[in-house]
């Protein structure tokens, strides 16, 4: 069985709500925020002490995006997967991608110097400089969401769960009002998705079963 270790509303979320969407048994294993300060019997399993980890067998990973590939091409080939074969390919895994290099990073910067400094660390334009850039970088899911329902290849993929948490994390910043329409239009639409609502109540009621705090802390890597 897959083992997936995860903080409220970290980027391993990403991972937990595919895996609520293939709909394939797994064993969520919560953590409070951070884990490396908080669980440092965790730096065991993942020396970088951040969640995601992923444990598939012998297959261990880190990276939310990438694990988002693996169990889509996995277990749900040309469905939450994009092909090879097919056209929309490229953009699929520029969309992957995008969606923590681009999208997630400036947020953490964010968070990092609005939220998680001593007060003598903290710098305000560094945070709103950031906040600026993840807003036009997010130009291009408001092009691509007004054209279609989703970002690539006519259906829902692994993609929009992984460019979506950088929507939610925006969420938790504050940032979503500044969302275009179709950007907020998208965002709503996918949080009807079942597999979102799934995922959302197996990590509340995970985080009570193991005494984990409920409450968001969005995962950060300094």
């Amino acid at each position: 069985m897959i083992t997936l270790y995860h903080c409220v509303s970290a980027r391993s979320f990403r991972p937990l709500w595919l895996l609520e969407e293939l709909g394939i048994p797994y064993d969520l294993r919560m953590l409070p925020f951070p884990p490396r300060s908080l669980a440092r019997t965790f730096l065991q399993e993942n020396p970088l002490g951040t969640v995601p980890l992923m444990l598939d067998g012998d297959t261990r990973m880190t990276e939310s995006t990438a694990i988002c590939q693996y169990l889509a091409a996995l277990h749900s080939p040309g469905v939450l997967d994009v092909q090879p074969t097919e056209g929309a390919y490229g953009s699929y895994l520029n969309w992957l991608h995008m969606s923590d290099a681009t999208l997630t990073f400036p947020q953490t910067l964010v968070l990092r110097y609005i939220h998680f400094e001593p007060a003598e660390r903290k710098q305000p334009q560094v945070a709103e400089d950031y906040s600026r850039w993840f807003l036009a970088r997010l130009r291009a899911v408001d092009a691509a969401v007004q054209q279609q329902d989703y970002l690539c290849a006519g259906r829902f993929t692994a993609a929009d769960v992984a460019v979506s948490y950088a929507l939610m994390l925006a969420g938790h910043l504050g940032l979503d009002a500044q969302f275009t329409p179709a950007v907020a239009d998208y965002w709503a639409r996918l949080r009807q998705r079942p597999g979102f609502q799934q995922a959302m109540t197996a990590q509340h009621q995970a985080a009570l079963d193991q005494g984990v705090p409920t409450t968001a802390a969005p995962d950060i890597r300094p």
